[in-house]
């Protein structure tokens, strides 16, 4: 018997990332979520807009912005061991380096360590040059009760 969990499959993984991409509030959001080769989370906003930025005219994206696209990545980290399960972030801790700029921003989450109902999770925020600009850590509690929908958390 192995100690190491086994993971979902990349199908299973890539569904639940189908369905949660498809809700209202990513699309209105404009970020999209994957699970490249089932060992992260990456949560890219493809085209920044206006309202993503900052204030008094700023060309960063605001800091409100980059907290909610690190809770969407360390949220989403227990679907890597188990995409059933729901899922909340109870704690995230953030580092801002350097102005986020530029149209495109990517997020990529994994999971440091965890038992199977807290999951201890880190992320990194890049610009479209591929420059960290942030950095998080967070915890999410994992419930053994699966998604209302039985696949994903997009609930509209």
């Amino acid at each position: 018997m192995s100690d190491t969990p086994s993971r979902p499959s990349q199908e299973k993984l890539d569904r639940f990332a189908e369905l949660f991409n498809q809700s209202l509030t990513l699309r209105h959001f404009g970020a999209r979520m994957s699970f490249p080769e089932g060992r992260m989370v990456v949560v890219e906003l493809p085209e920044v807009q206006p309202q993503h930025r900052g204030g008094l005219g700023a060309s960063a994206v605001n800091g409100g912005v980059l907290s909610a696209l690190f809770d969407f990545a360390i949220g989403c980290t227990p679907a890597l061991r188990d995409p059933t399960r729901r899922c909340a972030t109870v704690q995230l801790s953030m580092s801002f380096e350097r102005p986020a700029t530029g149209n495109h921003l990517r997020v990529e989450a994994v999971i440091d360590n965890g038992g199977p109902s807290t999951v201890f999770a880190s992320a990194r925020l890049m610009d479209a040059e591929g420059r960290v600009c942030a950095r998080c850590q967070g915890v999410v509690r994992v419930s053994s009760q699966p998604w209302a929908s039985g696949e994903s958390p997009a609930t509209n």
